[in-house]
Formats: structure tokens, C-alpha cells, sequence
């Protein structure tokens, strides 16, 4: 049974109902809305390459250094280390200073731990997992600032779309990592691939500072139609001084949204950190073959994700309620998984293994209209916090599921076989 599945009915309700839609529903698509969400498909895209690169480049970084499974699983799970340090810390700077400031002081950060990877690695097994927790920490306050960003950008009644196609960005960027880290090592040597997807730091930077801002009050290009649309949709531009913690933790929609987080990424980060061992070392693949295989989950993630925002959005304007989308999206998010986990425990052939992934990734896609846009439902003014809290719990999982992995994967393939049930 997954876990996942035991929290369907516990997806949060809303403090407050829809907004009225525009008039022009392809308004997002011709509007600054529209460029705020080009801008962070990229930036989810550019953080998806720097997360991608060490779940292939550890193969070979292995063999050289001579790590066994429990070592892989402890490098894999040290950059969640550092990742949940910041979770709740990059919200509230977010909802305080915004989030451009503390979004771009993230990439920064990461972007020169990425670049001094490889030299950590050849120092020593400590110093590799110091520098990956420290590529954690930068990470960490980025998705409460982009948040917290979004909260106040996009109108409600086209959250759903927005987020996913935003997050499609970070499957692409997989689906890119995937693709050309095994391209880029054949060529090159491992440490190629952190040199090259961690300067592109600087490219994006450069390219932020220009063009983004916390807010639509910020920006002096905004036209008047423009802000009253987005302002007339729910967000919130008032910059918060204090964060009521006690009336926050004692919602049960939030703890609704803590446990999901919690049983989602329990899932996704194994999958994301494993696969590509799982497609070398059991199906057999070779590690050009691995990456490009890897591929497919993420694009499926990509397709899916804008379908159940599509869907989402329809049903809002059908006039389902926004909690029941939300539940509905999010059992579909839970329950495909579930099912296609468990099947994959049982197939014989690496076909059927890689289209059960996909089918798992593609179901687990429908998350974006669900968990995902629900902290600015509930909480519009505190979506860095909420997002903060809840990945906290994301990360956890993440760290436990990830390190444990690889002490499971140590046993033998009958307890690996095991894993897919946990998942």
C-alpha cells in the first residue's frame, strides 16, 4: 500500500472560495502573467539540471572512488541535509524581504556548490558530502521565494495552469540533465557535468536581476488593465512583518498539507535520486541507455501536468468547488503512483519496467493541481511560509527514503523489490 494514498481525504479545504474569472480566459497566455511564468519555468528548469546531474554522474563517481550502495544512498540523501535547513527559513525571508532577493541569493549559492562539487569529491568522502549539503542549503529557500512569488502574480483562477506549466519547466530540466549528463561524461569525464550546469547560474542571474520582481506593484511596466487583472484575482501585496505561528500550526488543513508533502516526496525524491541505478544495475542498461530511459518518466510529468491543469481549471469554471478540485487532483496524484509502483514490483521485462515508471511519474503529475497550488489557496499572504513548512516534511522523506534506499538496495534485489510497496 502506498503511503500516499492514506491522506486523500485529508487534502486542505479553502479558507475562502474562487475568485471571479476574467472575461478573456487566454489572458495568461498574452499578458506579464505569461512572462512571470516563462521566467520561472526556467528557473525551476535551470534548478532541476543542477538536481539531476549527481543522480548520473554518481554512477561512474563510484566505480572511480569505490562507494558501495549504503555510501551512494548517504551522498544522494546529503544534499537534503542542507535542503531542509532552509525550507522554513526561505519562506519567512521571502514573505518579509520577497522573494526576488532571497530566490537569487539561492541560485548564487548553489550554482558555485554545483561548480565546486567535483573537487569536494576528489578531497575526500566528507568534503563531497558537506559541499552537497551546502548545494542544499541554496536550494532550499528558492521554492518558498518562487512561492511566495506566484502568491502574488497569479489570480486564482489560473493557479492551476500557471503551476503547471511552471513545474513542467523542472521536468524538462530533468528530461535535459537526464539527456546530456551521459553525453557530457562520455566525453568529457564526470566532473563535466557540475562545471557546466553550474555555470549557467550565472547566465540566469544576470538575466533575474533585469527583468523580475517580487511583485506587481514593482513593476513600473505593468500595465493598469494588467495589475487590476491579477490584483482583482486574491493575491496579496502587502509585505508581512509578523507570522502567526500558533494559528497557523493549529489548522488542520495545514497539517493536512504537512502529512501530504511528506508522503509525496517520499516517492518522488527516491525515484528521482534511483532511477538511474535502477535502470543500470537491474535492468541492465548501459549509462548512456539509463539517462536517456530516465527521460521518459519526466516527459510524461511534463505532458500530465498541464492536462490536470487543464482539467483543474475547467472544473473551476464549471463551478466544482476549489477544495473538491483540489481533492480530486491530488487522489489521482496518489492513487496512479500507488498502483504503478506496485505493479512495477512485479514485471519481468525493462519494458513494461519503464512504462510502469512513466505511468507512475505521468499519475504523480496531477500533484500540481493538487498539494502544489494549495498553499496559496488556503494561505495566499503566508505561501512561502506554508510552502516552507510543508517541504520541511518533503525533505525528511527525502532524506530517510533516500539514505534508506541504498541500505535496502545492500541486501539484495529480493528486499529491493521490497522498496517499490514503501514508494
Amino acid at each position: 500500500m502506498d503511503y500516499r494514498s492514506l491522506v486523500l481525504l485529508c487534502v486542505p479545504s479553502l479558507q475562502h472560495g474562487p475568485c471571479e474569472l476574467s472575461d478573456n480566459s487566454s489572458w495568461l497566455f498574452f499578458s506579464e502573467v505569461s512572462k512571470v511564468i516563462t521566467r520561472y519555468s526556467l528557473f525551476v528548469f535551470f534548478t532541476a539540471l543542477c538536481q539531476v546531474n549527481m543522480s548520473i554522474a554518481i554512477l561512474p563517481m563510484s566505480s572511480e572512488f569505490g562507494w558501495n550502495p549504503a555510501t551512494v544512498g548517504l551522498i544522494q540523501s546529503s544534499f537534503f541535509w542542507g535542503y531542509l535547513l532552509t525550507q522554513i527559513l526561505g519562506g519567512i525571508w521571502a514573505d518579509r524581504f520577497g522573494g526576488k532577493i532571497v530566490l537569487g541569493f539561492g541560485v548564487v549559492w548553489w550554482s558555485i556548490a554545483t561548480i565546486l562539487t567535483p573537487i569536494a569529491a576528489k578531497i575526500g568522502l566528507p568534503c563531497l558530502l558537506v559541499m552537497r549539503a551546502f548545494m542544499g542549503i541554496g536550494e532550499g529557500v528558492a521554492m518558498p521565494a518562487m512561492n511566495n512569488i506566484l502568491s502574488k502574480w497569479v489570480p486564482v483562477s489560473e493557479r492551476s495552469r500557471s503551476l503547471s506549466l511552471v513545474y513542467s519547466g523542472m521536468y524538462l530540466g530533468s528530461v535535459t540533465g537526464l539527456a546530456f549528463s551521459p553525453l557530457l561524461i562520455s566525453k568529457f569525464g564526470w566532473p563535466s557535468v557540475f562545471y557546466a550546469f553550474g555555470s549557467l547560474g550565472s547566465i540566469w542571474i544576470a538575466l533575474w536581476q533585469r527583468k523580475a520582481h517580487s511583485s506587481p506593484s514593482e513593476d513600473p511596466e505593468l500595465s493598469k488593465a494588467e495589475r487590476r487583472h491579477i490584483l482583482g484575482g486574491n493575491t496579496i501585496k502587502e509585505p508581512v512583518t509578523s507570522i502567526p505561528w500558533k494559528l497557523i500550526l493549529s489548522k488542520a488543513p495545514v497539517w493536512a498539507l504537512i502529512i501530504s508533502h511528506f508522503c509525496h516526496n517520499w516517492g518522488t525524491f527516491i525515484l528521482l535520486t534511483w532511477m538511474p541505478t535502477y535502470y543500470n544495475q537491474v535492468l541492465k542498461f548501459n549509462l548512456t541507455e539509463s539517462g536517456l530511459l530516465c527521460v521518459l518518466p519526466w516527459l510524461t510529468m511534463a505532458v500530465f501536468a498541464n492536462i490536470g491543469g487543464w482539467i483543474a481549471d475547467t472544473l473551476v469554471e464549471r463551478g466544482v468547488s476549489i477544495t473538491n478540485v483540489r481533492k480530486i487532483m491530488q487522489s489521482i496524484g496518489f492513487l496512479g503512483p500507488a498502483l504503478f509502483l506496485t505493479l512495477l514490483s512485479k514485471v519481468r521485462t525493462p519494458a513494461m519496467a519503464v512504462l510502469c515508471m512513466a505511468c507512475s511519474q505521468g499519475t504523480d503529475a496531477f500533484s500540481q493541481s493538487g498539494l502544489y497550488s494549495n498553499h496559496q489557496d488556503i494561505g495566499p499572504r503566508y505561501a512561502g511560509v506554508l510552502l516552507g513548512l510543508s517541504n520541511t516534511a518533503g525533505v525528511l522523506a527525502g532524506v530517510f527514503g533516500t539514505a534508506a534506499t541504498g541500505y535496502i538496495l545492500q541486501k539484495g534485489r529480493d528486499a529491493a523489490n521490497v522498496l517499490w510497496y514503501f514508494l
